[in-house]
């Protein structure tokens, strides 16, 4: 490719043979998607991948590119340089603290089989780089893989076993920390940042891409969730453990390895009246569903300092198309988050995001209401974890959306309309509230 960063140059298309190796295609340009739109990428559109990106290649996904002599988009079901041999799609899973812009553009073989739960972003090649189609929102390096040498994982995983040695629930963060490689375990053990404290076995709602439980015969899960609940006093020693030793400490209820926290109230109350006792540094948040503002009243009441409410749309349907909530409504949901915001909690929104919905023209003037009715302090921007055709034909199936707007102009109008409204991707600790 010509050297330089010229901002409409085109990124060279990347695919895969069938032994998984990835390669570029000279000659013809990397396309992005966002439901039905298609784009071939330009360099101003991209960024060199972030350090902890991966590129995956995609079985049964046939890439969509642009020939660039033409100017026409065209599925490749072989290598153009070597006919007969069939080639795939390619995708990258980013770093946290980045948005996609746009998704792998692909087409499905019949019969393929459901992608694993994964965000399934847009790349290329320039410059002897790979390229992201993404947007930084949160510069923090909380889950900088850089930062995380396994070897200081381990080390701390000696020191807690010293200092908690009958815990369960520091037990359970070795196995995330050490099998999953879960950076908020591993940031448990090397004292930084948040520590996760999960909890809850069970939940009230049924997400299509619940990381830790799936129906059988499904996709898999990506983790194990939880097998017990620990007690109060379990949970206290871990986040004591953490608040005294971290400056600026999060300890967070409500992980990716537990069902909803809010169904673990008793137990989570008199942990945090434990914590609260003994100390009142650190904060306490709790990333939750949100279902139940009662019991999230008397949570707040014990010393919780923020909530992080979980939502994929602000608008009715097209929630419940991805929730499937039982025993609570959506109501509920804007129901706890105004009981936070009216009591001076801080209030953030995990924001599960995709191309081609989220940047959506009705979910982007929804969001912008929701914003203007229910005052919250953040929103965290999280890539939805799902198989995008999937999620595209849930979404359009539960109520028509409009065209794309595009994700860097959903961001820049949130960010003109309301610029006190913080953007990230981490739960922030109380000196930023």
């Amino acid at each position: 490719m010509t050297s330089g960063h010229k901002a409409s140059a085109y990124l060279t298309a990347l695919v895969a043979n069938t032994r998984g190796e990835i390669f570029d295609l000279e000659g013809y340009a990397a396309a992005g998607r966002a439901n039905h739109r298609l784009v071939p990428l330009q360099v101003g559109q991209t960024r060199a991948t972030p350090h902890g990106g991966e590129l995956m290649y995609l079985p049964d996904r046939k890439p969509v590119v642009m020939h660039i002599r033409t100017g026409r988009m065209q599925t490749l079901h072989e290598n153009p340089y070597r006919p007969g041999e069939p080639v795939f799609a390619v995708a990258v899973f980013n770093s946290p603290g980045y948005v996609n812009r746009f998704l792998s553009a692909f087409r499905e073989r019949r019969g393929a089989v459901q992608l694993p739960l994964f965000s399934y972003g847009a790349a290329g090649w320039y410059d002897n780089n790979f390229r992201s189609a993404v947007i930084q929102v949160d510069a923090e390096p909380r889950q900088d893989l850089r930062l995380m040498r396994m070897e200081d994982v381990k080390s701390g995983i000696r020191r807690k076993k010293r200092q908690l040695p009958g815990n369960r629930l520091r037990r359970h963060l070795e196995r995330c920390a050490l099998t999953f490689g879960c950076p908020a375990g591993k940031n448990f053990f090397l004292e930084r940042f948040e520590a996760p404290l999960p909890t809850a076995q069970h939940c009230n709602a049924r997400c299509r891409g619940c990381l830790s439980l799936q129906p059988a015969g499904g996709i898999s899960c990506s983790q194990d969730r939880i097998q017990f609940t620990p007690t109060p006093a379990e949970i206290a020693e871990v986040a004591l453990a953490h608040i005294r030793q971290v400056e600026k400490s999060v300890v967070s209820f409500g992980q990716g390895c537990e069902g909803d926290p809010l169904l673990a109230a008793d137990v989570i109350e008199k942990a945090i009246g434990r914590i609260r006792a003994a100390t009142g540094a650190g904060t306490i948040n709790m990333n939750t569903n949100g279902s139940l503002p009662a019991i999230l009243e008397r949570l707040f009441d014990a010393g919780l300092d923020s909530v992080r409410i979980s939502l994929n749309s602000v608008r009715k349907k097209t929630y419940n198309a991805y929730f499937r909530p039982r025993g609570y409504r959506f109501e509920d949901v804007l129901a706890s988050i105004d009981l936070a915001v009216a009591r001076g909690n801080f209030v953030a929104i995990n924001y599960l995001n995709c191309p081609g919905f989220s940047d959506s023209q009705k979910e982007a003037t929804a969001l912008v209401d929701f914003i203007h009715r229910h005052r919250i302090n953040m929103i965290q921007w999280r890539n939805l974890n799902f198989d995008p055709l999937r999620y595209w034909s849930v979404m359009d199936a539960a109520g028509p959306s409009g065209r794309p707007i595009g994700m860097q102009r959903l961001l820049a109008r949130i960010r003109k309309e309301f610029p006190d409204l913080l953007f990230g991707y981490f739960n922030p600790p109380k000196a930023r509230f």
